[in-house]
């Protein structure tokens, strides 16, 4: 292509110039800025501040390459093909400045959280973030160079429904892991039960969440097979409370009767390690004088529990055997170790 007489000069001045003017005027706006955010003792502040320095340079040569070019070009294909370039490049020049700056956003954002799950699922969303804003600028650029975008959508529409199918189970497995970091039903190291599956929370996966059940074995469920689920989360327990029914003759003295309720009182307390709720005389069965006996340990701990249990009912046939007091079995009875949270 010839050149045309006397450009020459001019494309180079307008390059060169172009180019150090912006480096210069990264420069002093680095400078500047540093001073304005310096008092605000915020490495965001600093860090966008530097990304701008980084990315007017080039962007300032680019514009000085496509004003150069168009002073000594004479084709206007040329033009066009250069100008389509340059915008190319400074498209993606304000897409990597905008990612950097939002995803540094999102790590502060993450960090300032006091839950580590918030946080986890915050930082999870920084590729979504990077895809969504090549996509804006991908779009803003065919656009901006005049590429007719009705068949682009027609063909993005079909290839988003496809993709949509494709994807519609991990998608909802993603959303159901939000939904469990957010409202949190359970977190790592707590006790659950679900269903016929009790067990220890180990990980809580993007798609899928790990226990290790009683038994020792691992047990991998889908995160929406645990949300659409009633999930019983001992290990959210601050106390255990503990309520059972036990029997007496039917020729059982009154006084002895009266006695009982405070005599099982004693010894739910004696140990130290349970707290008395109640005692009651509440039923005549067939065979037994039924009393019903609630008290509290203070603990999430099953094992315990079970221990503090064990250690008040072989007290209570210690007891009633030195008070002559004869056990009877009731016809209908409440499981012993029915425990409810509280």
């Amino acid at each position: 292509m010839p050149l045309a007489p006397g450009t020459i000069l001019p494309a180079l001045l307008a390059l060169v110039g172009g180019g150090l003017l912006s480096t210069l005027l990264a420069r002093v706006l680095t400078l500047a800025l540093s001073r304005v955010v310096r008092r605000t003792r915020n490495q965001t502040d600093d860090f966008v501040v530097q990304a701008l320095g980084e990315t007017i340079p080039p962007a300032g040569w680019v514009v000085s390459a496509a004003v150069a070019w168009q002073i000594i070009s004479t084709s206007a294909a040329g033009d066009q093909v250069a100008f389509g370039l340059a915008k190319l490049i400074l498209v993606i020049l304000l897409v990597r400045l905008v990612n950097r700056i939002s995803i540094r956003l999102l790590q502060n954002w993450a960090g300032r959280q006091n839950d580590d799950a918030v946080a986890t699922m915050i930082s999870s969303l920084a590729p979504l973030v990077r895809a969504l804003l090549w996509t804006v600028g991908a779009v803003f650029y065919l656009q901006n160079i005049g590429v007719q975008m009705a068949a682009i959508w027609a063909l993005l529409s079909a290839g988003g429904i496809g993709v949509g199918l494709a994807l519609r189970e991990p998608v909802a497995e993603f959303f159901e892991y939000i939904t469990i970091l957010l409202d949190k039903p359970f977190v790592s190291g707590q006790f659950i039960n679900v269903g016929d599956v009790w067990g220890t929370v180990e990980r809580v996966g993007v798609r899928s969440t790990r226990l290790r059940s009683i038994n020792g074995e691992a047990i991998v469920m889908s995160n929406s097979a645990l949300t659409g689920s009633v999930v019983a989360n001992y290990g959210a327990m601050q106390r255990r409370r503990l309520i059972y029914r036990l029997g007496v003759t039917y020729d059982t003295s009154h006084a002895t009767l009266e006695r009982i309720p405070e005599l099982l009182k004693g010894i739910v307390e004696g140990g130290g390690d349970a707290e008395f709720d109640r005692c009651h005389f509440v039923a005549f069965n067939d065979s037994s004088l039924d009393f019903e006996l609630v008290y509290f340990v203070p603990t999430n701990d099953f094992d315990r529990a079970m221990t503090v249990q064990q250690r008040i009912n072989l007290e209570i046939v210690k007891r009633f055997a030195e008070q002559g007091i004869a056990f009877a079995f009731p016809t209908r009875t409440v499981e012993l170790n029915h425990t409810t949270a509280d």
